[in-house]
C-alpha cells in the first residue's frame, strides 16, 4: 500500500507539473500575441525596423509555446510518462525556431543598417521593452523551474526562447535610449542584435544536432 501511495503521489506531482507547463504556455501565447501585433503595428507606423522585427520574434515565441502545448497536453491524467518521441519532435521544432529567430533578427538588422533607416520616435519601443523585460523575466524563471522538475529538454528550450526574448528586449531598450539621446548612433542596437542573433543561432543548431543524436534521452540536463 505504501508503494502504491508513493506511486500515486509521484503521478499526481507529475500531472500538476504538466498542468503548470501548459498554463505557462497559454500565458506565453496570450502575452506574445498581444506584444507581437502591437510591436509590428507601431514598428510599421513609426518606420522602426527594430520594433517590427521584435514583434516578429514575439510571434515566433508563440509557435514555441504551441510546441509545448502539443508536447504535454496528451499526458494530463495519463500517468504523465515522458514520451521520448514527442520530446524529440518538440525539442527539434523549437531548435528550428531558434534558427528562424536568428535569421529574422539578422535580416532585419542588416536591412536597417544598409538602408540607413531609423524610426520617427523610439518611445513605443522603449515602453514595450520595459514591460517585456519585466514580464518575460518572471516567465523565463517559471519555465526554467518546470523544465528542471520535469527534466524536459523541450521545456528547457522554450525557457531559452523566453531568455532570448529578454536579451532582444534589452537590445530594443538600449537602442531606444541611444536614439533618444544620440540619434547619430541609431545603428548600435542593430549591431548588438546581430551579435545576439548569432549566439541564438548557434544554440538552435546545437539543439537540432542533439535531437538527431541516437542517444537523445529527452532530459534537459539542468541542475537543480
Amino acid at each position: 500500500m505504501a508503494v502504491r501511495d508513493e506511486t500515486e503521489g509521484s503521478d499526481g506531482l507529475m500531472s500538476n507539473l504538466v498542468r503548470k507547463a501548459i498554463l505557462l504556455s497559454w500565458f506565453t501565447i496570450g502575452y506574445n500575441f498581444l506584444e507581437g501585433f502591437v510591436s509590428i503595428g507601431f514598428g510599421v507606423s513609426d518606420e522602426s525596423v527594430a520594433l517590427a522585427g521584435f514583434g516578429v520574434d514575439s510571434l515566433i515565441e508563440v509557435i514555441s509555446a504551441l510546441f509545448i502545448l502539443w508536447r504535454f497536453r496528451g499526458e494530463v491524467g495519463a500517468g504523465s510518462e515522458i514520451s521520448i518521441a514527442r520530446e524529440r519532435k518538440a525539442t527539434f521544432g523549437i531548435g528550428v525556431l531558434f534558427l528562424l529567430l536568428a535569421l529574422t533578427t539578422v535580416g532585419a538588422s542588416i536591412f536597417q543598417i544598409k538602408s540607413g533607416s531609423h524610426p520617427k520616435t523610439t518611445i513605443p519601443g522603449l515602453l514595450i521593452s520595459i514591460f517585456s523585460i519585466s514580464f518575460m523575466f518572471w516567465l523565463w524563471l517559471a519555465k526554467r523551474r518546470i523544465a528542471v522538475l520535469l527534466d524536459s529538454a523541450s521545456m528547457k528550450m522554450d525557457a531559452q526562447c523566453s531568455w532570448a526574448c529578454i536579451k532582444l528586449s534589452i537590445v530594443l531598450f538600449v537602442g531606444s535610449i541611444v536614439f533618444i539621446t544620440s540619434p547619430a548612433l541609431w545603428w548600435t542596437d542593430s549591431l548588438a542584435a546581430i551579435i545576439i542573433a548569432l549566439l541564438i543561432g548557434r544554440e538552435g543548431w546545437e539543439t537540432v544536432k542533439s535531437v538527431r543524436h541516437p542517444g537523445f534521452s529527452g532530459g534537459c540536463g539542468c541542475k537543480q
